[in-house]
This record gives C-alpha cells, structure tokens and sequence, in this order.
C-alpha cells in the first residue's frame, strides 16, 4: 500500500510539474534570451537600470553618427528609413529588413547576433556598442 502511495505521489507530482512547465511564458525564446543577457550587462554598468526602451532604440537607429566611416553615419543609411522593408548597400546589394515583423529570425542567434554588432557599430558609430544600445536597438526593431 505504501509503494502504491509513493507511485502515485510521484505521478502526481511529476503532472503537476509537466503542467507548470507547460505554463511557462510563450514569449520565451532565442530573442528574449539575447535581451536578457545585454540587461544583465547594462545592469552590472548601471544598477539604476530599468529596461530597454522602443524609443531610445529609434533614435539610436536613425542617430546620425561621426564617429564611424563617412559613408554610413546611420543604420538606416544600408537598412532604410523603413525597417519593414529591404535596405541597399552602396554596392547596391540588398539587406534583408531589419523589423522582426518582416524577418522573424533576425536577433534570433547570439553569435550571428554579437558578430554583426561588431562590425556594424564600429562602422557606423567608431566604437563597440554598449549592452544599453544593443537592447534598445533590438527593441525597437522587434516593435516593427
């Protein structure tokens, strides 16, 4: 009878925490993973740090920069002033949209993620991006 008990009390518990699990956010992903990360970041610079925020990201997006190479002084100079749609390089190459909206895997993979923040910020900005303009940027493009 005690084994049968001990059978039972673990079945239930094993449904009860498939169930909780289950419950778990859909929202959860890849995406979110990276923010995390960049605010785990941002918070170790800053502790006042309150989250990313959709309006710092666009105007760190269309920002105007001197810093970086003449050519792109801005992300929307390859991206485009819409971030729903294609953009073009000098070479007249095009850039898949930067929106979430319109390219659902984009911010998807943190390697992928980390590389073109590299080469891309240095271009247009001179500098590394911080953790802070990484998940303000990813914001704002996942609000497209």
């Amino acid at each position: 009878m005690v084994k049968r008990f001990r059978l039972f009390a673990a079945g239930v518990a094993f449904s009860v925490s498939a169930s909780l699990l289950g419950a778990a956010p859909t929202w959860a992903g890849p995406r979110e993973d990276i923010l995390a990360g960049y605010a785990a970041a941002a918070k170790a610079v800053d502790p006042a740090f309150k989250g990313f925020n959709v309006k710092r990201g666009e105007a760190f997006y269309y920002a105007v920069n001197t810093g970086g190479a003449a050519e792109t002084p801005s992300c929307a100079t390859c991206h485009g002033k819409d971030p729903t749609q294609e953009g073009h390089l000098r070479t007249g190459r095009s850039v898949d949209p930067m929106a979430v909206s319109a390219n659902p895997d984009v911010f998807t993979r943190s390697s992928k993620v980390e590389k073109w923040f590299g080469r891309e910020c240095k271009g247009v900005m001179g500098r590394d991006c911080t953790a802070l303009e990484k998940g303000d940027f990813i914001t704002f493009l996942a609000s497209k």
